[in-house]
């Protein structure tokens, strides 16, 4: 599959969840991330073309508040090739606001390999 990625994606190097922010429950955490998206680590599938509102919860380093929220469609879903019960999602940020888009790149900056 040719690669369609615009923007270079890195590791990321701490643990942070994600939650959906409309049903509270966590949907994994991240593993890659890009200025332009982010891989999750999932217990569940996820549906293709699904806008969610995701929340972060932040740590002091990077926010003087302790979660940002915006909105990411999923793009792909993929089972892990080693633990069968594990799913990677891609996502697409959609919606950010400016202030949660410096944030999130000084999370990039901070956490990312």
């Amino acid at each position: 599959m040719a690669e369609r990625r615009t923007s270079p994606r890195r590791k990321f190097s701490f643990y942070m969840r994600v939650l959906d922010d409309d049903t509270q429950t966590i949907l994994g955490h991240m593993v890659e991330v890009s200025a332009v998206g982010l891989q999750l680590e999932t217990t569940m599938p996820l549906p293709l073309q699904k806008d969610y509102y995701l929340r972060l919860e932040l740590t002091p380093d990077v926010a003087n508040r302790p979660v940002m929220i915006f909105i990411a469609r999923t793009k792909w879903c993929r089972m892990d090739e080693i633990e069968p019960n594990l799913y990677h999602v891609g996502f697409e940020i959609v919606e950010i606001m400016p202030d949660d888009r410096d944030i999130f790149m000084r999370i990039i900056a901070k956490f990312g390999q």
